[in-house]
């Protein structure tokens, strides 16, 4: 980390405070209500949650900004997992006996839905003092004090990283404090980094086209329980995505029979009908599976399209073993699970600017 880079804009944050002391107070009281309502929510509450109270608990996080309609986000959570598993696993996160760094892949590993964004932010207003708040400006402003080995994607954001990062943002608190800010948590670098390390050239690097070599990444030969998380949250951004666009999107879904694929987008077109796309997600296994899987879903006369998403090495393997399938080599098409994340990227911060202009009034 760029210590001198920072000191700087410490010292340009602090000449903001004195010259606008009204913003930083109201973002001192924004900062305290938040972390009374999160911290209000005890373990024993989160176990009595309604499907109501679950709503408010989530729609008030800042990470729920890029979603117009934030009963989406809680109805496909219920709908994977039903509301005692949500219930149980958020109580274990926020308050379980675990380290943080367990809890968090523990919560990873049994929640579709909920990605590092929403928990960061719930355990960083629930303890301040230890948990950091990561999400796509934490990246931006990290990234530009100098700070290496950032995951740039939700999957390489493992329990043992976050409490690496976190321990790290607080070496940002104690040189906040060094310089007068009074009592700075974690919660208060997020407000630091929001307010000061935003720069313009730096906030476009983000979306930037990956450079050749990042392109060919892998993700065949990934560590299995990577290419579970990484197959996930490719699967999880497809369906977002599709959403974002105005379909109606899903998970694991079952389109003809003896054929479960990992997302679809769906559109009924006036009296006529269903428009379906599909989409399979290929990390590791079989190709021959992933191309009679595709096939089947053929079977479903709403199926208009078929799309294999993987990395760009499996692209090639599995357009050759779709080549000799009659009626599928035409209609398959390929996408690269990294442009995936990039669309998803951009569309997201597409959604949160205009859903922060609060167009269309919110239920919440």
């Amino acid at each position: 980390m760029d210590l001198n880079l920072l000191r700087e804009h410490i010292k340009n944050y602090i000449k903001k405070i004195e010259e606008d002391h009204e913003k930083y107070f109201q973002d001192m009281t924004e900062r305290k209500e938040r972390k009374l309502f999160y911290q209000s929510w005890t373990k024993e509450r989160i176990l009595r949650m309604s499907e109501e109270d679950l709503y408010n608990y989530l729609a008030k996080l800042w990470a729920m900004l890029i979603w117009g309609n934030k009963q989406y986000v809680v109805d496909k959570l219920l709908q994977e997992h039903g509301l005692d598993i949500v219930r149980k696993e958020l109580a274990q996160v926020v308050w379980g006996d675990a380290r943080v760094m367990e809890r968090w892949d523990r919560f990873r590993s049994n929640i579709k839905g909920m990605g590092p964004a929403m928990m960061s932010e719930i355990l960083c207003h629930v303890h301040p003092k230890t948990c950091m708040l990561w999400n796509r400006r934490a990246y931006v402003g990290l990234n530009y004090l100098g700070i290496k080995g950032l995951p740039k994607y939700n999957y390489q954001m493992t329990g043992q990283k976050y409490r690496e990062l976190s321990n790290l943002v607080q070496k940002i608190a104690d040189e906040l404090k060094k310089h007068g800010i009074e009592d700075p948590d974690l919660l208060s670098v997020d407000y630091f980094i929001w307010d000061e390390l935003q720069v313009e050239d730096n906030l476009s690097q983000i979306h930037k086209k990956l450079d050749y070599h990042d392109k060919k990444a892998d993700i065949e030969s990934a560590e299995k329980d990577t290419s579970e998380f990484i197959h996930n949250e490719i699967r999880d951004k497809l369906a977002d995505i599709g959403e974002w666009l105005g379909f109606s999107s899903k998970i694991e879904i079952k389109v003809s029979e003896g054929s479960k694929v990992d997302a679809i987008w769906e559109a009924t077109i006036g009296n006529m009908g269903r428009v379906i796309y599909v989409f399979e997600v290929q990390t590791k296994g079989s190709i021959d599976s992933l191309i009679i899987n595709l096939l089947k879903s053929l079977n479903n006369p709403a199926v208009q399209g078929i799309v294999a998403v993987t990395d760009t090495g499996q692209i090639e393997t599995i357009r050759k073993h779709a080549a000799g399938v009659a009626g599928l080599s035409d209609k398959l098409k390929y996408w690269d699970y990294k442009e995936v994340l990039q669309v998803h990227e951009a569309l997201e911060s597409v959604n949160e600017a205009i859903n922060s202009l609060g167009l269309v009034p919110q239920s919440f």
